[in-house]
């Protein structure tokens, strides 16, 4: 487990995306430091209102990246004006904000705790299936504090799932460090019989897959994908991080795949599924990558175009193996991972622009800036709806919507009624 450090200048939406980030870090088993110099990661979420906020935030990020083992810079001068920091010397991650927690969080499995229970977030359901992994991958620490995989039974989680879905959760979020080697330590494959289990729970609500390593799902792979196409109820996405495209660095890593593996999952998910959202991980910078190898990894994501990439520059943790490797230098990481966040945007901008004009049916699953509210589709792509209480939209509801414009990661979408003419309001976002 790492340590991070967050402040937050500007707005309540800058407060509020705050929040998001502290509570995925917390869920991926980080904890606050003290202050900066006790801190693995700071994260620094930027405002740039005036030309003086702009040299504060300067001046703020020259003294973090000073004092903590890595910073991450986000918020509005980030993403407006991120190449001021890179002109004034700061050796720092400009993310958008949904990506910090994936790129704090080194790439590893995210942690809970031994007694982890069901939590319903609004209208969310966390359901933690398992602990630990079956992994013994070479930069990460998260191993130490989660030990080996240990799984409840599948009715146990089912009756979970079920508390849940009584109590409101119109989504339910499978989660595990890692959810695909689910039974293993039972000595069988439980996870595609527990998600058909889960989909058969009366109600009406939507289940998504937590993060899944292509070598615990390469062996389910092809009976996990049926699932998915016989159950409305799934989110067509699956969370498989592929972590480099090269299989030597893989084999440096320690990783359960090697490419090909991850090839063949994704190859069959496109058999069995019209469409489908793959997330997957980049560690870019790991100690022993070549330019060739670097090169493979780029290849592979322009290959499998992924609609949700998460890009984590390389930082040791202490007490790994990876720790002991004579690193690379922090200038060529960076270098190698602006190429690929740049190609990561162009995929996923593509992505979400080839929604434009189509109609899908989402669940809207919580509020978001302002008066909106962020909806899901069948395939887990963000959909935002602005002026959501003009329209009548609440968190919960079912609804069908026209993508009208899209903001890179993410896509706006107006609400269609019943005779399929859009909604009366406005959205801001339809000239984006």
């Amino acid at each position: 487990m790492a340590t991070y450090h967050i402040e937050t200048y500007g707005c309540s939406s800058n407060r509020g995306e705050s929040r998001e980030i502290e509570r995925a870090l917390r869920d991926g088993g980080h904890r606050p430091a003290d202050g900066p110099e006790d801190a693995d990661v700071a994260i620094l979420n930027t405002c740039t209102v005036v030309e003086k906020t702009e040299r504060n935030m300067l001046r703020r990020a020259e003294e973090l990246q000073e004092t903590a083992a890595d910073l991450v810079v986000t918020g509005c001068m980030a993403l407006a004006q991120g190449e001021l920091f890179e002109e004034a010397g700061v050796d720092a991650e400009i993310l958008h904000w949904d990506e910090v927690p994936s790129y704090a969080l080194n790439g590893e499995c995210p942690t809970t705790t031994p007694d982890a229970e069901p939590v319903l977030d609004g209208v969310v359901g966390l359901l933690p299936i398992a602990r630990g992994c079956m992994s013994n991958c070479s930069y990460c620490i998260t191993k130490f504090a989660t030990g080996r995989v240990d799984s409840p039974s599948v009715a146990e989680n089912v009756e979970k799932a079920r508390a849940l879905v009584h109590a409101g959760a119109k989504e339910i979020r499978v989660t595990g460090q890692d959810t695909g080697v689910y039974g293993w330590d039972n000595g069988d494959r439980k996870l595609p019989e527990l998600l058909d289990r889960i989909c058969d729970i009366d109600g009406e609500f939507r289940v998504r897959l937590g993060m899944a390593n292509p070598g615990g799902i390469h062996g389910i792979h092809q009976e996990l994908a049926d699932v998915f196409a016989a159950n409305e109820e799934l989110y067509d996405f699956i969370h498989a991080p592929v972590q480099s495209g090269s299989d030597d660095v893989l084999d440096d890593m320690r990783r359960q795949h090697r490419v090909g593996k991850f090839r063949e999952v994704v190859e069959t998910f496109d058999d069995r599924l019209d469409h489908w959202t793959l997330s997957t991980d980049f560690i870019v910078g790991f100690p022993t990558e070549s330019e060739a190898d670097h090169e493979l990894s780029m290849d592979l994501l322009a290959e499998v175009r992924p609609e949700k990439i998460n890009v984590t520059r390389f930082s040791k943790r202490p007490g790994t193996d990876a720790a002991d490797m004579k690193g690379l230098g922090g200038t060529l990481k960076k270098e190698r991972s602006k190429a690929m966040s740049e190609l990561k945007m162009k995929v996923v901008g593509g992505a979400y622009e080839s929604m434009v004009g189509e109609r899908f049916e989402v669940l809207v699953v919580e509020e978001g800036t302002g008066d909106s509210v962020k909806c899901r589709d069948s395939a887990y792509r963000q959909i935002i709806v602005q002026s959501a209480t003009d329209r009548g939209v609440e968190v919960g509801d079912f609804l069908e919507v026209e993508v009208t414009g899209h903001n890179t990661v993410y896509a706006f979408g107006d609400p269609v009624d019943e005779d399929g003419v859009e909604g009366v309001a406005d959205s801001a976002a339809s000239s984006a």
